[in-house]
């Protein structure tokens, strides 16, 4: 599995700037690299002084590819796999004469389609990194918490879809309706408790490689402007949201002063100089070993079951900014713009909450 790369901050700090630096040096390194890049505009193709093919990877460099992803181009392959889905399970699909070169992209669709690329580069096992150069606000972070997100709603609304009066008055016509139509028989249980085989699996592989630093990691990218420093706190506590590790601070053409260390602490801070036309080798001899500090990262959830605690780093944020509430077996937790519903192990699931703090960036919740 390769090892998902992704930068974080406000815009015109270097990010994309940054993204290419960092696959050049790992591409040097060894690794074989892809970079992805989600802007349409030529601004990421003329950073690389190439114009990518937006279909499909392009090699600029030895162990390096480069891609443009082009939602409209990636609606269509979606939308001719989910005709091959229906197909497979309906009798009389319904969908075979919509095509997908008619469908225009909606608000939001961009990141489920990028969020699917990933994926799908990830699954050919040719890349050791992807390195994801696409927005790098809140976008980006609701992006990648799709899986866990997604999930929480499929099995809540089912569950209240099968409680539901409407869903106990069905239940005895669904396996019969499923036979009949669909080419496979399930029944109101198999409906309601669980989404399809191969729709679940998906979502819990996103969920365990978003937990993991090996997996998908990301660095904050700032400048010793105060608006930019302030944002990039503010996406750090969102990432923590999410269950996306941030590895570190790369501070762009400024020193890494004692001020924005104690900002950041504990992540380790990287001074980057600007980047010459042409001349990248300052810079990617600059950047750090993302795998290591990645893996000295505090973790965003720890679970000390001799305590019965769980303890969130929720960085950027003060105690007027964080939330708890429990509604049955639910933890859900508000900080910012983010909104998580935290799973428990099965010691703690189900208890109620008997205290919470909010102490030194860390949500500590009691059971």
């Amino acid at each position: 599995m390769a090892l998902i790369l992704t930068f974080l901050g406000k815009g015109g700090t270097g990010r994309t700037t940054t993204a290419i630096a960092a696959a050049k040096q790992l591409s040097n390194q060894g690794s074989r690299v892809l970079l992805v890049g989600q802007d349409p505009t030529p601004a990421f193709s003329l950073l690389l002084g190439l114009s990518p093919n937006s279909e499909s990877p392009t090699e600029i460099a030895p162990n390096l590819q480069a891609v443009q992803l082009q939602a409209t181009k990636l609606l269509e392959q979606s939308w001719e796999e989910a005709k091959k889905m229906e197909a497979q399970y309906l009798r009389t699909p319904t969908l075979k004469n919509v095509y997908g070169q008619e469908l225009g992209v909606l608000p939001g669709m961009d990141s489920a389609l990028a969020l699917n690329a990933l994926r799908e580069y990830n699954a050919t096992g040719k890349y050791d990194v992807i390195i994801y150069d696409g927005p790098s606000d809140i976008t980006l972070l609701r992006m990648l918490g799709i899986p866990e997100i997604l999930s929480w709603y499929i099995r809540r609304f089912r569950q209240v879809f099968a409680e539901s009066d409407l869903g106990k008055a069905i239940a005895p016509f669904i396996q019969p309706v499923t036979s009949a139509i669909l080419n496979v028989t399930w029944t109101a249980e198999q409906l309601t408790q669980q989404p399809s085989d191969q729709a679940n699996q998906l979502l819990e592989e996103g969920k365990a490689a978003l937990a993991d630093p090996n997996r998908v990691v990301s660095f904050l990218v700032t400048s010793d402007d105060p608006t930019a420093r302030a944002t990039a706190k503010y996406l750090w506590g969102s990432a923590q949201q999410v269950g996306l590790t941030v590895g570190g601070v790369l501070v762009n053409q400024a020193q890494a002063s004692e001020e924005i260390t104690s900002e950041f602490a504990p992540l380790s801070l990287t001074s980057l100089p600007s980047c010459s036309e042409g001349d990248w080798q300052p810079l990617i001899e600059a950047l750090p070993n993302f795998s290591q500090q990645a893996a000295q990262a505090p973790k965003p959830v720890t679970v000390d079951l001799s305590e019965r605690q769980v303890h969130l780093f929720l960085p950027g944020f003060n105690k007027n900014q964080v939330s708890l509430t429990q509604y049955g077996p639910e933890i859900t937790i508000e900080a910012g713009d983010q909104r998580r519903n935290l799973t428990l192990p099965p010691q703690l699931r189900g208890q109620p909450v008997k205290g919470a703090r909010f102490q030194n960036g860390y949500l500590t919740i009691s059971f």
